[in-house]
């Protein structure tokens, strides 16, 4: 009988807390209840938040027991001969999250994703001001300072790609990118990356107050001309062909952007716009929540690297600000004080979120100052941007 209860006992998950590196477990457990907390009670990003917190909550419980391991998310990795090099085992991937997680290994929930924002996004406000695609380029030099960063920090040139991505404020693009060249880092760099883009509305406003003027930031630009359907529908086609022309690797992301935009847009498929902005749209971002959650391991999480990665991505972030913000200066001295330099910050992808911000930046210094569709265009414009800067690093390095 004693024997039964010991037995019992050690196939348990508290009995694995005591065993090896269980402790590490243990703190990302915490650390999924936290973030689970955050989601819920501080209502930061709870749509993305969740799923990764309640994918890292079953990834690092089943780890404590090997009972469940199998069931929930087990990784083999690839083994090679050591005298010959051949491959003996190919990686696999088994259990609940182990089969959905071949989504993201395969790029797939990326690009649903981007189809999805296609689908709920209007690209108006960019095409009436075009000027704004500078707007929305300037921010990705936050992606490649960071990538130099991240170099000087002796990080390998696809793992500071993966991690330059953040600056993007993309999470989705992130992931992408990541799972091509530096698969080991997955977890790190799409939660640093999703935590950042929870953190938009603490991150920007004090960027944006320090680098303009209460002058500046009460500029009142004039109202955007309305554009046709035609030019709607035509959009989503150049852009497609400009952009995949010249850099083949941002096809998949581009292609399911424009691709959900022109659905939009066309007006002959509303039940393939509803599906896409909704039902699939929300249905990936479970699916990736919790494949994502499932990576973050206290084996692989918790290191000196991830730190790095933390700390680089918040400065990628705050460059992509500032770089929107001061490109936003500039075309406002070039215009004679037509463009608000605010509008600069909202060129991160965090659509539309950042543009929200603007908004009420705005709004905090003369209540009559609408600057949301304003905002719009760049904020249009750095998703476009991130997903060529994406398609730029896997040419260059995969």
């Amino acid at each position: 009988m004693w024997d039964l209860i010991v037995d019992f006992f050690k196939s348990t998950g508290i009995a694995g807390i005591f065993q090896g590196d269980g402790w590490k477990n243990l703190l990302m457990i915490i650390l999924a209840l936290v973030i689970i907390f955050v989601a819920i009670f501080k209502d930061a990003e709870p749509y993305l938040l969740i799923p990764i917190g309640v994918g890292m909550l079953l990834a690092n419980m089943s780890m404590l027991s090997s009972n469940i391991g199998d069931w929930i998310f087990n990784h083999q990795a690839a083994v090679y001969d050591e005298i010959t090099g051949e491959l003996v085992t190919a990686e696999s991937y088994s259990g609940l999250l182990g089969y959905l997680y071949m989504g993201v290994k395969t790029g797939i929930y990326p690009c649903l994703i981007f189809l999805g924002i296609g689908a709920t996004t209007d690209f108006g406000p960019l095409i009436s001001n075009p000027k704004t695609m500078i707007l929305g380029a300037a921010a990705q030099i936050g992606i490649f300072l960071t990538f130099l960063g991240a170099l000087a920090l002796g990080f390998a040139p696809n793992v500071a790609s993966s991690i330059g991505i953040i600056g993007g404020a993309d999470g989705p693009t992130a992931i992408l990118v990541t799972k091509s060249l530096a698969p080991e880092y997955l977890a790190s760099i799409s939660v640093a990356a999703y935590s950042y883009m929870a953190l938009v509305p603490f991150i920007q406003p004090p960027i944006i107050r320090l680098l303009t003027t209460k002058k500046e930031r009460q500029i009142k630009m004039q109202e955007l001309k309305p554009v046709s359907k035609k030019k709607k529908i035509l959009f989503p086609v150049i852009t497609m062909f400009v952009c995949i022309i010249l850099i083949p690797s941002c096809a998949p992301l581009i292609g399911c952007l424009m691709l959900g935009n022109l659905i939009k847009e066309s007006g002959v498929v509303p039940k393939l716009t509803e599906a896409a902005g909704n039902t699939i749209l929300y249905t990936v971002t479970i699916l990736l929540g919790l494949c994502v959650g499932a990576t973050a391991t206290g084996d692989n999480f918790l290191t000196v690297d991830t730190l790095k990665i933390f700390a680089l991505g918040i400065c990628a972030f705050a460059i992509a600000t500032a770089a929107g913000v001061l490109f936003g200066k500039l075309m406002s001295l070039l215009d004679h004080g037509k463009t608000n330099p605010m509008i600069g910050a909202a060129g991160v992808s965090a659509v539309p979120m950042a543009a929200r911000v603007v908004h009420k930046e705005g709004l905090r210094e003369d209540p009559e100052n609408f600057l949301l569709m304003h905002a719009m265009g760049p904020n249009v414009a750095g998703v476009i941007g991130s997903a060529v800067a994406a398609g730029l690093l896997l040419l260059l390095f995969l």
